[in-house]
């Protein structure tokens, strides 16, 4: 189950919740990804050299919300106002590999970062995914610029040996603010129509007047695209912190400038075929749930969108590249051991590590310590091997934790062990106690009064 995100944020800050943007109260299963499109993202010089140190407010928003959830953020990408975010469960963490991500400027003949592209790709059970958030030029007469930028977008190439292209990927989800605009119809009949629900006027009466599906009928690479039915308000150009289209003497004609498409590629081969390819060359598929709006959001003179797709996949990796798990009870009062093994295939490095990690870990470096799993090991046979991590570096309060084994030449977490109990510090325990106790000792007798307290 995944969840999209696309929204055009106008520089504002993160709102006080995001329970349903994010669906956190639905009833049904819980989401296994998350993946966050923003625009505008606030990108003032001052904001993004204090981004490119830490995380950016958004991200560390979104962070705190999904991580005590049991989401990791997997990776991100920033391109001055633009944001991709993606988060995940742990449980999928030893079976999402080759992670890339990269970007496109368009803006300003690809010398600026105010339009573009922020793109995110990765192996998923042995299957290839690709995210692609933009934020094309707006404005009704910049159609062809539009698609000249996506082109130009879809054309980049990742980093890395055998990495596929864009449209290689067996599945691209394309999303962000299009800025594709209605035509031909007028402000007042735009505006009828969303008053009367009459959306489909708009999009789908005799011509397909919204801009996005007249170029699809032109543009032979969009044509393999899917959308849901736009069964919502269009979601620009909103009054600030209302529902009610734009109200200022410029008067934008309402749009559904915010979309989610998404492309599969053992669809695209076979559509050429007659009938339906069987079951077994069809090894992933992708169904939308649900695509909504969020009018209660107001902080942007645009309204968020999200896709709900359920992937199904016949998983191409079915075991762990590592397995591991911690040896015998952990404390503070001593070095502890660790168990790993790999598959005889598995790429390992000097540079692996393997960190402990707090369950409600926030991404990849939020680890308390970590251990070296050639500096630091102390045994080996041809089944497994054992690294210590010092007790000094371990946590005096204890709580629960997990381990992850890093791969360096992967660049990803290729191990997680179940969580485990680490038990607190009895000298310190100990300690707390006879202070309370003596603090207690200490409290006068006429509390009587204090009353009023």
């Amino acid at each position: 189950r995944l969840h999209l995100v696309t929204w055009n944020v106008g520089t504002a800050s993160p709102p006080p919740d995001v329970t349903s943007l994010l669906q956190l109260d639905s009833l049904g299963p819980t989401m296994d990804m998350y993946v966050i499109g923003l625009q505008e993202v606030n990108s003032r010089i001052t904001n993004f050299l204090s981004d490119l140190a830490f995380d950016d407010p958004w991200s560390i928003f979104f962070m705190t919300v999904l991580s005590p959830l049991g989401y990791i953020k997997l990776s991100s990408v920033r391109m001055q106002g633009l944001l991709l975010l993606v988060f995940v469960k742990h449980i999928h963490l030893p079976f999402i590999r080759d992670i890339h991500t990269h970007y496109t400027r368009t803006g300003l003949y690809g010398y600026w970062g105010n339009k573009g592209g922020v793109t995110v790709r990765m192996s998923l059970y042995g299957h290839t995914i690709c995210f692609m958030n933009c934020h094309l030029p707006a404005h009704m007469e910049n159609t062809e610029q539009r698609l000249d930028d996506f082109e130009k977008i879809l054309e980049m190439q990742f980093e890395g040996e055998n990495v596929p292209s864009t449209l290689d990927h067996d599945v691209l989800f394309w999303f962000g603010d299009l800025n594709f605009r209605i035509a031909d119809y007028g402000i007042h009949f735009v505006r009828e129509s969303i008053n009367n629900k009459r959306y489909n006027l708009l999009w789908e009466k005799y011509f397909l007047f919204l801009q996005l599906n007249m170029a699809k009928k032109k543009e032979a690479f969009l044509q393999e695209f899917i959308e849901g039915p736009l069964q919502f308000k269009p979601t620009y150009k909103f009054d600030l912190y209302s529902d009610v289209y734009d109200t200022s003497e410029k008067k934008r004609k309402p749009a559904w400038t915010d979309r989610i498409l998404w492309r599969v590629k053992n669809l695209c081969q076979h559509s050429s075929k007659e009938g339906e390819f069987s079951e077994e060359e069809q090894t992933i598929s992708v169904t939308l749930n649900n695509y909504i709006s969020h009018m209660s959001y107001g902080i942007s003179d645009h309204k968020p969108v999200t896709g709900t797709f359920g992937l199904e996949l016949k998983p191409l990796l079915s075991d762990p590249l590592v397995t591991l798990h911690p040896e015998g009870e952990w404390s503070t009062e001593h070095d502890v051991l660790i168990s790993y093994s790999a598959v005889p295939e598995f790429p390992s490095s000097a540079w692996d590590w393997i960190g402990l990690f707090k369950v409600a870990f926030r991404h990849v470096n939020d680890y308390v310590t970590y251990a070296w799993v050639e500096d630091d090991e102390v045994s080996f046979n041809k089944d497994s091997k054992q690294v210590y991590m010092s007790a000094a570096e371990i946590p005096d309060m204890g709580g629960e934790f997990l381990l992850c084994y890093y791969s360096n030449n992967l660049q990803s977490i290729v191990g997680v062990s179940q969580p485990f109990q680490i038990q607190p510090n009895r000298t310190l325990l100990e300690k707390d106690l006879t202070q309370e106790q003596n603090s207690w000792m200490q409290k006068p007798d006429n509390l009587e009064s204090h009353d009023e307290f």
